[in-house]
């Protein structure tokens, strides 16, 4: 808990660094967030360009909108909020084709100890969980990808979402559902 304390203090003295002109303070907030943006992202949008590109568009708005950070929550809620919002957002433009190279299939078959069997089923059952969780409605995505992979408490994500825990909590049992639903259809997999 001390930790978490101490990193928030940092996290305000660099914000009121920024307020008061320096631009360093700025700099360091990227530095120290910018790959657990980019990872939020990643896990949402599913393509490592858009990821990127979506992690750059989080820091611009964040360069306007530091100045008016009340602080009344911590740092990284505050950017988890502006890049689930940016995510969000993207996923409900109309798709562009994804392509998909020789490399990515191929690749991670061939780069562990694992039998070849036994690599193409993870990568199977991988591809079809993504399948899955992409057809997810966006807010059950959201919810989905904060609590299962991020670990976040359903308290913390329901100030990023500003909604109700109860509403965060249907929303991750709906997708949960919905999830094992689509991979015992496709594959005959009952549990995450």
């Amino acid at each position: 808990m001390a930790d978490k304390k101490a990193e928030q203090n940092i996290d305000l003295e660099l914000v009121r660094a920024f307020k008061n002109g320096d631009v360093s303070g700025y700099n360091r907030i990227v530095l120290k967030y910018q790959e657990q943006v980019y990872w939020v992202a990643r896990k949402m949008v599913n393509d490592h360009d858009d990821a990127n590109d979506l992690t750059q568009e989080v820091f611009i708005k964040v360069y306007s909108a530091l100045k008016d950070f009340r602080e009344e929550s911590n740092l990284f809620t505050w950017l988890y909020r502006i890049t689930m919002n940016f995510c969000l957002n993207h996923v409900t433009k109309p798709k562009h084709k994804q392509t998909v190279s020789v490399e990515e299939v191929v690749e991670p078959m061939f780069s562990s100890d694992k039998n070849a069997d036994e690599r193409i089923d993870e990568e199977i059952r991988s591809k079809a969980i993504m399948e899955a969780i992409e057809t997810l409605p966006k807010q059950q995505r959201a919810v989905f990808n904060m609590r299962y992979y991020d670990n976040i408490q359903y308290e913390e994500i329901a100030k990023i979402m500003k909604r109700s825990v109860g509403g965060v909590k249907a929303n991750y049992f709906h997708a949960v559902k919905h999830i094992g639903n689509h991979l015992k259809e496709k594959l005959g997999i009952t549990s995450l």
